[in-house]
């Protein structure tokens, strides 16, 4: 008996042993999780870095191209990491999309645009906001340059540590002035440009919000509040899909196709005419199939917006690549001209193993570290369904779409949260003006007390009043920090 007593005794030992290596397995995995994101992000910059040698060559400068070259990389991930919130947020927050299918999306559309259309906002970030002609000689300016890259993209990932939804574009800005007012004083900076770009950022929220708004009262007031809502489905989301293909086809001609051929701006919008008209042709009996027997709700036409909604991301992401992509390596292929040439004054020729590092960082950046401020965009400001989403992501995409053809480096930050809060907003008004009917017709069933009135509000004003904060502190901080790394340089080299 007394045997038996003693195997039992050591099973039990033996099984709390085991339970001990398996709670210890769990707690490894689970503290070596968070390393995994560094630890890749680690070697992709030590590649951009290789890449930057074996491409450059070895020159004097060689080394310094090698450091801004992983500088460059270091700032393209955390722009994945930080916006691609704005492109993805809306369609995973309505359900449309998986996470999964969200980044795969993103990440082949991000390259996609950085690749072929980034080539002019990345001449406005290298040479729009400071004259290289106030800079004494190319060193200064390479020296100016890379604090600029050095302060943005640390502004960005304390930023995206702490949550704060700062704009990647806002933070380069402000590296480039500060930078640029430390090596050649305020004379340096161009301030008409500067004027300009402070002006799109707050035009381009508006814009975005109003745009999203009206892509929503057209739906609502076409299709939503129809008593036939499958019938006016059939009818209308044909068109929007449509307006959206051409949208993102005279983008394509304009931007993507110059590099074979000069394509004028009327032939782009009539390229672009062309490819809506076949596609809303080609939508009509695909949205017709997938109309069959739904339900009469509002419920249903979720399923009718799914494919919209996905091409509209797509067309966001592709549009965000493009635009944002010159965050990351405009004053990495400034450095590179001008360590090569010597050249600093003209315009930057862009090599391809620079935009490579900008597209590759932004997607690998996205795919470690995107999830989380997906999630935190596509569900804590507003509400948003299928209908929503797509209104804000069409919008977000024609403002940023038509920004990058202006050459002007807006902030998808502000045009994406300024779709969202459009959207918000003008649902707010359109219960409210529902309401005031309703009271209208019965007077004494529509009072609601204060209290349930502030519930019902349906935008959270303190996500409002944190952004806008976020967004006045950003260009000092950033200039702020770009001018002590600039000094610092200078003194370690002096």
């Amino acid at each position: 008996m007394s045997t038996e007593n003693g195997e039992i005794r050591h099973l039990e030992t033996l099984d709390r042993d085991l339970g001990r290596l398996s709670y210890l397995e769990s707690a490894t995995q689970y503290v070596a999780r968070p390393m995994v994101g560094p630890g890749i992000s680690l070697v992709f910059l030590v590649i951009a870095g290789l890449l930057a040698a074996m491409f450059f060559g070895q020159t004097s400068n060689s080394m310094i191209v090698v450091v801004a070259a992983v500088f460059g990389a270091y700032m393209a991930l955390n722009i994945g990491a930080n916006d691609v919130a704005n492109n993805m947020g809306p369609a995973v927050g309505a359900n449309a999309l998986t996470m999964g299918g969200a980044i795969a999306i993103a990440a082949i559309f991000e390259s996609a645009g950085a690749l072929i259309a980034g080539g002019d906002v990345v001449s406005t970030i290298a040479k729009g906001i400071v004259t290289p002609e106030s800079m004494e000689t190319a060193e200064v300016f390479i020296w100016a340059m890379l604090a600029a890259l050095l302060s943005s993209a640390l502004w960005v990932n304390l930023a995206t540590w702490v949550g704060a939804p700062v704009s990647t574009t806002h933070s380069v800005v402000g590296g480039v002035m500060g930078a640029g007012i430390a090596a050649a004083g305020f004379a340096a900076v161009n301030w008409s440009k500067m004027t300009a770009i402070a002006a799109s950022w707050v035009i381009s929220p508006v814009l975005g919000g109003v745009i999203a708004a009206l892509f929503l009262w057209f739906i609502k007031s076409n299709i939503i509040y129809r008593t036939d809502k499958i019938a006016a489905a059939r009818k209308w989301v044909p068109v929007l899909v449509g307006i959206m293909a051409g949208t993102f086809a005279a983008y394509l001609a304009l931007k993507g196709l110059k590099h074979l051929m000069r394509i004028s701006l009327g032939t782009a919008l009539l390229i672009g005419l062309v490819v809506a008209v076949v596609t809303w042709v080609g939508m009509i009996p695909v949205i017709r199939k997938q109309s069959e027997g739904l339900e009469n709700r509002n419920r249903s036409l979720k399923v009718l917006f799914g494919i919209p909604l996905v091409v509209s991301a797509a067309l966001l992401s592709f549009a965000h690549g493009a635009n944002d992509v010159a965050n990351a390596v405009g004053p990495l292929a400034a450095i590179v001209q001008a360590s090569q040439s010597g050249d600093f004054t003209h315009a930057v020729s862009i090599p391809t193993w620079v935009m490579v590092i900008g597209a590759f960082g932004i997607s690998f950046g996205l795919f470690l570290f995107g999830p989380k401020l997906i999630r935190m965009v596509g569900s804590q400001i507003t509400k948003l369904n299928p209908m929503r989403a797509y209104c804000v992501a069409l919008s977000a995409a024609i403002t940023v779409i038509v920004a990058s053809w202006l050459g002007l480096p807006v902030s998808s930050t502000h045009i994406a949260v300024g779709g969202v809060f459009g959207v918000g907003f003008f649902r707010e008004w359109d219960a409210e003006r529902r309401l005031r009917l309703a009271r209208v017709n019965m007077p004494d069933e529509t009072r609601i007390a204060p209290e349930e009135r502030r519930r019902r509000k349906l935008v959270r004003r303190s996500h409002f009043m944190t952004i806008i904060a976020a967004w006045v502190i950003t260009v000092p901080a950033a200039a702020t920090m770009s001018a002590v790394i600039f000094f610092g340089i200078q003194a370690m080299i002096g």
